[in-house]
């Protein structure tokens, strides 16, 4: 079989992955990105991921360079302000608020949230007009041979590609990464997470609210308004058995329960379309890189929904491929190339899914003194200026101490 070649093959066609295929392709390269389905990109289409995701300072410079961030820009909804609210107390009412203003620290807001079926409508419209990028969704790839001199892949169409550089973009089961034998280390927390858009009295005024009790954080995200209303995104965490539950409820009931869990905040909540639930979980994979092979995005790391860290890491993982592979195109996937992309992205998304899982354990506690220990914690934290920026900062990106990352020698 004759192999087309490029320079690049994105597999995976989320979000994670059109931005690779849009940052390579910006940056000169010949790229071809494949995925096993095409991309859902109406909001009410069946299959349609109605999670958003805030783009933090750092990611929107990388979607700036990738040319994507032009055509996002209007869709795009600020948050100025992150709030927490404790409502650990005897009834499940706010005790306690506190706003992080990114005014403190930057004169930009912290990040811009979109939805993320809206994402891909637009990254798929941005790689049609881009030269040298082949977008193929409804291909998989089928099988992987790494070779020292190119990875080539068989494509599920009959066809195959070979190119200097493998970017497996291609999720938390990836099957580029089990092609490899590359573990992972997961972290199970028997969390779900509901996800779904409300209308609210109340404006949101760019304010993205994190309600803690317990079973996880209930987060409001600012959305534009819909129908005539004032909208947010909502991401609802609970244990698996009472997210069940929840989400088999009649809408009236839920309405009345997600309104509750909210402290009302925002009043009444209405629930503006269709529930999606999502299994929580943490995951790294054992090794980033594989021969001319890069693990990126769910493909090497996975975290619970806090503090809008997901995708955010997914973006540094592709600045520092496409950093490094611009600062000398001809080793583009060599084992130099990718061995310098571990050691600088390794031991810090090891540190910040440590950071998240604590978030998180610490959300989920139900027993009332753990709660108010919680609370206290916030209050502390808050009050110390210096330490609420350094959380701040840490948040958009900078990266805290970590442990070494693996061996840059293993293969």
């Amino acid at each position: 079989m004759r192999a087309e070649r490029v320079d690049v093959i994105v597999s995976g066609g989320g979000v994670a992955g059109l931005a690779a295929a849009a940052a390579f392709g910006a940056a000169g390269f010949a790229v071809v990105c494949v995925d096993p389905a095409p991309p859902v990109t109406e909001r009410d289409a069946a299959g349609a991921d109605l999670r958003t995701t805030a783009i933090l300072q750092p990611g929107r410079r990388v979607l700036e360079a990738a040319g994507l961030w032009e055509r996002l820009a209007p869709h795009a909804m600020p948050l100025q302000v992150m709030r927490i609210v404790d409502a650990g107390g005897p009834e499940p009412e706010p005790r306690l608020t506190r706003d992080f203003d990114a005014a403190d620290i930057s004169d930009a807001p912290f990040g811009w949230n979109l939805p993320n079926w809206l994402l891909r409508r637009e990254m798929v419209g941005h790689l049609a007009g881009l030269p040298g990028v082949s977008f193929r969704p409804g291909t998989a790839t089928a099988g992987v041979v790494a070779r020292d001199a190119e990875a080539l892949v068989r494509l599920s169409d009959g066809g195959a590609v070979a190119a200097r550089l493998l970017v497996a973009a291609d999720g938390r089961g990836s099957p580029v990464r089990e092609a490899l034998g590359i573990g992972v280390r997961t972290l199970r927390y028997g969390q779900k997470a509901l996800a779904f858009a409300v209308t609210h009295p109340i404006p949101h005024q760019n304010v993205s609210i994190e309600v803690h009790r317990s079973g996880g954080p209930f987060t409001l995200v600012p959305l534009p308004d819909w129908q005539g209303r004032p909208s947010s995104a909502v991401v609802w965490m609970e244990r698996g058995p009472e997210a069940r539950r929840l989400a088999a409820l009649p809408v009236p009931e839920f309405e009345a329960e997600m309104s509750a869990r909210s402290g009302h905040v925002l009043g009444p909540l209405t629930l503006a379309s269709r529930i999606t639930v999502w299994p929580i979980i943490s995951q790294i994979a054992e090794r980033f890189r594989g021969p001319r092979t890069a693990l990126m995005a769910e493909a090497a790391h996975v975290v619970p929904p806090i503090g809008a860290q997901g995708l955010n890491m997914s973006l540094a993982d592709l600045a520092v491929l496409v950093d490094l592979a611009m600062a000398d195109r001809t080793a583009l996937g060599s084992p130099a190339m990718l061995a310098a992309y571990e050691r600088r992205r390794w031991a810090e998304v090891n540190a910040r899914i440590l950071g998240v899982d604590a978030l998180n354990r610490a959300s989920m506690v139900g027993a009332p003194g753990l709660r108010d220990l919680r609370a206290r914690a916030l209050e502390m934290l808050y009050g110390a200026a210096p330490v609420r920026r350094a959380m701040m900062r840490a948040g958009l990106g900078a990266a805290p101490s970590a442990p070494a990352g693996p061996d840059p020698a293993a293969p």
